[in-house]
């Protein structure tokens, strides 16, 4: 474990500079992290302990150079290790060719190993997933074949075969997580040894590592098989039957939708661990499985001068509408749906809408030019009569509509989303319904800047659906670090999602980011110099959303303890990286599978973003996430205190002065506590809504500072009965006021005499009365227009209420006084 502190500028945090020279990412003080050997230790699954990359190995190569001493400047560098013992030790001899020879031969001899454990072990499961396919199949068969007298399979039978398809399923999850963690291996010991040797390998070991793909395998067919299988063996014979066809009549479910961030070292996990819930969602069971079945894409459209849409969607007004031409499939595919979604706030009592229709390709920029009236597009659809007429009308009104938006408010194409889609659910149900998007990018279709990437036509055509895009330049495309799981809820009111969906959501597998919307995060991250509102999850976006495994949670075999193990030593000293790389490969390669499902090419080094060289580490069950939240710094504080008694000086001294302030502090903190008696707050339950989000987990806040120049918009729920409460709150601080004001009169007009005393104190009242009054109409107008341009503002009143009961309570208690003296009874 390592506590990082620079005992220098006396501040405890790590930052990373992965994205340039400014830090991307602070770590909170105490941060616990665990460097990557260790990870690799802790993550061992005993199948595979001898054929794991030995990294430890690795790194005592690249101190064994043979070359001449290197100078005293060479050695320390511009980043002087010799003041941080964590900071990366530079060899104290020169490379030479023999020694990059004799560690290119140890790094193939390590790279041999690893992809010859992967090809048997995937040739193995192929051949089993057949086998039991076939076994399935026997069982199914005679399921169905047996006469009526006649004796089914025995229940037995079926939970053998299920258990068998489950070890299936913890061997697909073992091989994707071996294979993760030695591509993770390859690449940072590639980085160790450019940072520590000056000998740039990592193009040279690219070239080496696409002859030997281990990390490529494609585990979409297996997936679909295993769903299959296991959704026949787990209703005995009878799955449920229904209409799978894309845009059917799914499109007229109304579901409660939530989104989740999934970390691409968890994507295969967590579909294995679905498909035993609920069978992957084919659309054509007839037809094999291929990977373009997976692709969606997306072109949006808005106002690239005043971005409508974007800021429409962005502050999720009543009506608010998105507008998209969508495909499945590659480029070849002649069927284009025109989609328009509307937004509708709940207290109207509708529901959000999405309407489409399907329009040739070739028909596409000339309906959208206004060339091509909506009339002439379904006069084919009226003759064929294959739809019905009142079908027919609804989308022609809508043509006419999109027609009219896209014309008279100047919509064009301004962003491209492209992702591999793996779909859950039982067919013709939509209880549940559970999809996970991967190889997720963004991708420019405008020509602002005077580059025509589209030209006139509708879509750019240099790209279809060959992810990473790495034909693209950079400035055209952002490549989503995460993969995005959608759950899909069509729940009776107040009926609880199923168990298995809420432990879901509440693991360590995701991350909740609800309202997210790729064309908002594409419009925001492509178009930096022209949008200057930005959604909320932005600052989130260099944050590592990686957690501690939830306590029985994930793959487990049957009637089988858990296969990892671990073996211990702890690493050396010198594993610590600072991230200070350009942002290059991603460690964990991005897996995929699928039913809609995904593609992926970890090798391209501008496909995704590097991972922080430093992992979470792993804490107890109980124990809070160390990324996110340390509160205990005493062992810190300890060690830090310790650490600069060696350097001396004045920062031993500071660091001593510093201990004893706080000790001081705490104990005085503590002493006031419990001698001053102060109101106990009341413990409110979780809400429906943030339990529907969150599942379980602990929800904590932070602030964040946006970009100079930006703003960060965050989303603020506005109903009419908001408006409502704040003119009652106004009306009754003007009641309150209006009591004081005939307190005031009262007491100047009391008597046949007014006296010094009773003006002094009408006075007073009079002057509460006025600044009640100025107060709440102050408090009214910043809370109106807060609620009209739906900011995240603070409704409630912590000073108002409090200063006007003391207020007047001293006008109360002075009217005693001097009412008191007047009458001489004091």
């Amino acid at each position: 474990m390592l506590i990082i502190e620079d005992l220098q500028t006396q501040k405890k945090s790590w930052i990373s500079t992965r994205h340039g020279l400014h830090p991307s990412w602070r770590a909170k003080p105490g941060l616990i992290v665990m460097k990557f050997g260790e990870q690799l230790r802790t993550s061992v699954i005993s199948e595979y302990q001898w054929y794991y990359v030995d990294y430890d190995d690795l790194k005592e190569q690249l101190k064994k150079a043979s070359g001449p001493p290197v100078g005293d400047d060479s050695a320390s560098g511009p980043s002087q290790p010799s003041k941080n013992k964590n900071k990366q030790k530079a060899p104290e001899q020169e490379w030479t060719e023999n020694d990059e020879a004799r560690f290119l031969q140890r790094l193939d001899e390590e790279l041999e190993k690893v992809y010859n454990k992967t090809q048997v072990k995937t040739s193995e499961i192929q051949r089993r997933i057949m086998w039991e396919e076939k076994e399935v199949d026997s069982l199914v068969k005679r399921m169905h074949d047996r006469g009526p007298n006649e004796q089914g399979p025995a229940e037995e039978e079926f939970v053998a075969r299920e258990e068998f398809i489950s070890d299936i399923i913890a061997d697909v999850h073992d091989l994707a997580k071996f294979v993760q963690i030695n591509y993770t291996a390859f690449y940072k010991i590639i980085k160790k040894h450019d940072k520590m040797t000056g000998w740039y390998l990592k193009p040279v070991w690219e070239t080496r590592l696409k002859s030997k793909p281990f990390y490529r395998e494609d585990y979409d067919r297996d997936v679909v098989k295993l769903s299959k299988m296991y959704d026949n063996v787990r209703t005995r014979g009878n799955p449920v039957k229904g209409d799978s066809s894309a845009g059917g009549s799914q499109a007229s479910f109304v579901r409660q939708t939530t989104k989740y961030w999934v970390h691409p070292d968890n994507v295969t996990e967590l579909k294995l661990i679905i498909l035993k819930h609920l069978p992957v969602l084919v659309f054509n069971a007839k037809k094999e499985f291929e990977q373009a079945d997976s692709a969606i894409t997306s072109i949006y459209y808005d106002n690239p001068e005043k971005w409508d849409l974007y800021e429409g969607r962005l502050k999720k007004t009543e009506g608010a509408e998105a507008i998209r031409l969508r495909w499945y499939g590659g480029m070849q595919n002649d069927q284009i749906f025109v989609e328009r979604k509307t937004h509708r706030e709940d207290w109207t009592g509708e529901q959000s809408v999405k309407a489409r229709f399907n329009v040739k390709e070739k028909n596409v920029n000339s309906y959208m030019r206004g060339d091509l009236l909506p009339a002439a597009l379904f006069e084919k659809a009226r003759k064929e009569g294959k739809k019905q007429e009142k079908q027919i009308a609804e989308e022609e009104r809508l043509a006419q509509e999109v027609q009219y938006s896209v014309l008279k408010k100047g919509y064009k194409p301004v962003c491209r989303s492209f992702y591999n889609r793996t779909a859950f659910q039982l067919p013709a149900d939509a209880r549940v319904r559970i999809s996970l998007d991967t190889e997720l990018s963004m991708v420019r279709e405008d020509n602002l800047d005077g580059v025509a990437r589209a030209g006139k036509n509708w879509r750019r055509t240099d790209i279809g659906i060959d992810w990473p895009f790495s034909q693209l330049p950079a400035k055209d495309i952002v490549r989503f670090p995460y993969a995005v799981l959608e759950v899909k809820l069509q729940t009776q009111h107040g009926q609880e999602p199923p168990e298995w969906v809420r432990e879901l959501i509440a693991s360590h597998l995701v991350e909740a980011v609800p309202k997210f919307s790729k064309f908002i995060h594409g419009c925001a991250s492509l178009f930096p110099d022209r949008i200057k509102l930005l959604p909320y999850w932005m600052p989130q976006m260099d944050v590592d959303i990686r957690k501690p495994a939830s306590k029985d949670f994930g793959i487990r075999r049957p009637n089988h303890s858990s296969a990892s193990g671990s073996t211990s030593d702890a690493d050396d000293d010198d594993d610590y990286d600072s991230d200070d790389e350009e942002a290059g490969h991603n460690g964990a390669r991005g897996d995929h599978t699928n039913g809609e499902s995904s593609t992926r090419d970890q090798a391209v080094a501008a496909a995704v973003a590097d991972l922080e060289d430093q992992t979470a580490g792993h804490a107890t069950a109980d124990a809070d996430y160390p990324l996110y939240d340390s509160e205990d710094e005493e062992s810190d504080l300890d060690d830090a205190l310790e650490e600069s008694r060696r350097v001396g000086g004045w920062t031993y001294y500071s660091a001593l002065g510093k201990k004893y302030a706080r000790a001081a502090g705490q104990g005085t903190w503590t002493v006031l506590k419990t001698i001053v008696p102060h109101p106990q707050g009341t413990t409110v339950p979780v809400s429906n809504r943030q339990q529907m989000f969150f599942g379980d987990q602990v929800v904590s806040t932070k602030k964040v500072k946006a970009p100079k120049g930006k703003r960060i918009y965050v989303p603020v729920r506005v109903e009419p009965k908001v408006y409502f409460a704040a003119e009652r709150t106004f009306l009754g601080w003007l009641e309150f006021s209006i009591y004081i004001g005939t307190i005031a009169v009262t007491l100047l007009n009391f008597g046949t005499k007014p006296s010094l005393v009773s003006f002094i104190v009408a006075g007073v009242f009079t002057l509460l009365a006025i600044l009640a009054l100025c107060y709440s109409v102050a408090i009214y107008l910043y809370r109106s227009g807060a609620i009209r341009e739906r900011k995240a503002a603070k409704f409630y009143d912590k000073w108002g209420p409090s200063v006007l009961c003391v207020s007047l309570f001293i006008a109360v208690g002075l009217n005693f006084l001097f009412e008191g003296r007047e009458r001489e009874m004091w």
